[in-house]
């Protein structure tokens, strides 16, 4: 038999006879007409689990993960209020049950099974995945299997505490709340959440305020590998900064009790805690898994006698709430009235075109008020003595600082994060004086953990921030790149766009720096920011594009709730001259801060027809050179700036290359992978012209006189244009 319906047929029978487990009796202030609502949440959730197989057994459902033997949580969502967001761990449906018990107008079992049924009906994900999650109960819907979703409520916990000093238009949660985020022992031990819970440790040893509620529902194995027993309490009972709590899950009354005091104690003190609730898992991980493949019977059985809905009819009727007779008439409604749901649930439309499953991927546009920009006033004061250098070209790291002051002049809702951006002002100095100028608060100096940093990001942005995270270097990105894949960039696609984290995400990369720390410091791979659905790649070749275009990415951020990456090219930053020692051929004045680039606008330089150099960041500086000699030898060429590397900027890329004769793309990043494959998938699909590419070697960066002997350079440049004319070099 399945174990499910071993499970369900022992419950049936023990409850009948009376057979019920022992345990301590009921104590604490869980009053009788909450016991038995944290009863019904626990059926329905056990219905659900049970329904849900049955569904794709019919093959009317699909992926399935169960909640059976973490029912507990109802007690848990019962002390908590509705309004406190709530990042849940994939077995908490008894969690969202309980919570949509104390939020009018909840059609909970339909929900929840039309999410199973995969409809485009469901409310949450709009039948793109079976996820928790709803917008009226202020549960985002989580994907994650392995603690993703930690770091993300570090940041929501902070930006609580942020918002009491300066509440953005668009927040949300209320002054009083906390965070709550839930996950299994196994998860705790991944590095992310390791991560997430030294972040809140660092921060609260700081007397920072962090109202933060983790959750560890320790069923002691992870998927078939055992959780040594006492791992989770030595590890986390004595930890700096965070307050441990412990309860058995199986105990609603226990459950409820020492949930409504770590929850209390992260009220009023606003500081972290971690609540060790003791579960069982019902059978097996997930799916078609089988545990007794690695679980002996008697360890099977062992658990399964300890089912927690058979302690709470114990539990119930000791205190008087309920006869066993009428819990076990509850549960025999419920298994009977989510099948009756299910059947109709099945019947409900489902996503059937490429269009339909897109349409979530780009966040809805919302109302935001006008933005009319910064009084001279409060420009002159922010700026002092730099108002007068801004008559005189610049290099772009300074005309970056002044975008970024002008920006968070005009929306006070920006929060720039990360490594070293406050006191020092960033690696570069792109961001000096910007803490003087709006303080520590708006300039937030983070530990040394990229995860850490994007998680601080994305939980502010569901506050109503515009984050503005740093990440030092393009290769450290890949130490943290599943928080814009896998959180970021899918929130608003699973929740059908009810949920969102805008932010502006900016990188120092790509290569070209003389004799500094190789392939970390110089990296020229942005093929992962290129693959995530929905993300904006922006990459300016000089000051004034950057600061254009980084007002333009703040827009999209503030206004169309989009993920914008800003990757600033490190070599660029201090580049004055062009073609000449001292001919400051690179520096340009600061353009005025009504003056925008937008998004799919590209730059074209010159009006040549025999050659079009389609190219971007450092290929742009290198290219304009190459332009210049290749005049020289008869050569009328034109140096595009594609600007923007994802989307593609295809009708504007279209429209620029037009009446060229032949087309050379220089692509600075490598050659299996690189932007000129799609530059060149693009242009050979739309135009019958002659068409090259140069692109750096399929290898990592060296440090010193090789610095940049993998990439392309002004000579390789004016080289393979010449070769596309039938010229020789």
């Amino acid at each position: 038999m399945d174990r499910a319906d071993i499970v369900h047929d022992n419950f049936l029978r023990r409850v009948a006879a009376g057979d019920l487990p022992a345990g301590n009796p009921p104590s604490g202030p869980l009053t009788g007409p909450q016991a038995v609502a944290v009863f019904r949440a626990g059926c329905l959730s056990r219905a659900l689990d049970r329904t849900s197989r049955a569904m794709q057994k019919a093959g009317q459902g699909f992926y399935t993960i169960g909640s059976s033997g973490h029912e507990g949580l109802a007690a848990v969502a019962t002390a908590l209020r509705p309004s406190d967001v709530a990042f849940l761990h994939y077995r908490d449906a008894a969690f969202q049950i309980a919570r949509s018990m104390q939020v009018p107008g909840q059609t909970i079992a339909w929900d929840m099974l039309l999410s199973f049924a995969a409809s485009s009906e469901d409310p949450i994900s709009g039948g793109r995945h079976k996820v928790l999650g709803s917008k009226a109960l202020s549960i985002p819907p989580q994907t994650s299997t392995i603690a993703s979703h930690l770091p993300k409520a570090v940041g929501a916990a902070y930006a609580i505490g942020a918002a009491r000093r300066h509440r953005p238009e668009h927040a949300t949660l209320p002054d009083d709340a906390i965070v709550y985020c839930s996950f299994g022992d196994a998860s705790a031990n991944h590095s992310t959440a390791q991560g997430a819970f030294n972040s809140a440790q660092w921060t609260s040893y700081q007397s920072i305020p962090l109202p933060l509620l983790f959750v560890c529902e320790d069923n002691g194995i992870g998927i078939s590998t055992k959780t040594p027993k006492g791992w989770i309490r030595a590890t986390f009972e004595n930890r700096p900064g965070m307050k441990y709590f412990a309860c058995d899950g199986l105990d609603m009354f226990e459950t409820f009790r020492v949930a409504r005091e770590a929850a209390e104690y992260v009220r009023t003190r606003k500081k972290p805690a971690f609540l060790h609730l003791r579960t069982i898992r019902l059978y097996g991980h997930a799916g078609a898994d089988v545990p007794t493949t690695y679980l002996s019977r008697d360890e099977v059985e062992a658990e399964e006698a300890m089912d927690p809905l058979l302690h709470s009819v114990r539990l119930m009727e000791q205190a008087g709430a309920l006869r066993p007779d009428e819990a076990l008439a509850i549960y025999e409604d419920t298994c009977a009235r989510t099948a009756r749901i299910a059947a109709e649930a099945v019947k409900r439309p489902r996503l059937k075109t490429a269009s339909d499953v897109m349409a979530s991927l780009i966040p809805p546009k919302r109302e935001c008020k006008p933005t009319n920009g910064p009084s001279a006033e409060a420009r002159a004061a922010a700026f002092g003595g730099d108002m007068k250098a801004m008559d005189e070209p610049q290099i772009m790291s300074r005309i970056i600082n002044w975008a970024l002051t002008d920006l968070m002049l005009a929306h006070p809702e920006i929060v720039m994060m990360g490594e070293d951006v406050g006191r020092k002002g960033g690696v570069y100095g792109v961001t000096q004086k910007l803490t003087a100028r709006f303080g520590p608060a708006r300039m937030i100096d983070t530990l040394l953990d990229e995860q850490s940093i994007l998680g601080l990001a994305i939980g502010m942005a569901q506050n109503g921030f515009v984050p503005m995270p740093e990440i030092q270097f393009l290769a450290y990105l890949h130490n943290a790149e599943d928080q814009i894949r896998g959180e970021a960039a899918t929130l608003p696609f699973f929740s059908n766009g009810q949920y969102t984290n805008p932010m502006v995400l900016r990188i120092a990369g790509l290569g070209y720096q003389k004799g500094f720390g190789g392939h970390f410091h110089n990296d020229n791979s942005v093929a992962v920011l290129r693959d995530i659905p929905g993300v904006i790649l922006a990459v300016p070749s000089n000051g004034a594009d950057a600061a254009r275009m980084l007002r333009e990415c703040v827009r999209l951020a503030h206004e169309e709730q989009r993920v914008v990456v800003f990757l600033e090219p490190i070599a660029l930053y201090p580049m004055r001259d062009l073609h000449a020692d001292k001919d400051g051929g690179w520096m340009t004045r600061y353009p005025d801060p009504s003056e925008v680039i937008a998004l799919g606008e590209v730059g074209v330089h010159g009006t040549g027809d025999d050659l079009a150099i389609v190219t971007f960041g450092n290929g742009t500086y290198l290219s304009r050179q190459a332009e210049k000699r290749l005049a020289g030898q008869g050569v009328k060429a034109r140096v595009i700036d594609t600007r923007w590397l994802s989307p593609l900027p295809v009708e504007g890329l279209l429209q620029a290359v037009q009446g060229a004769k032949r087309i050379l793309i220089v692509d600075e990043t490598r050659h299996s992978g690189g932007v000129a494959e799609g530059l060149m998938a693009l242009i050979a699909e739309n135009c019958d012209v002659p068409l090259a590419r140069l692109t750096a070697e399929d290898s990592f960066i060296a440090t010193g006189p090789a610095y940049a002997a993998t990439m392309p350079s002004a000579d390789s440049i004016f080289d393979a244009a010449m070769a596309m004319m039938g010229k020789r070099a």
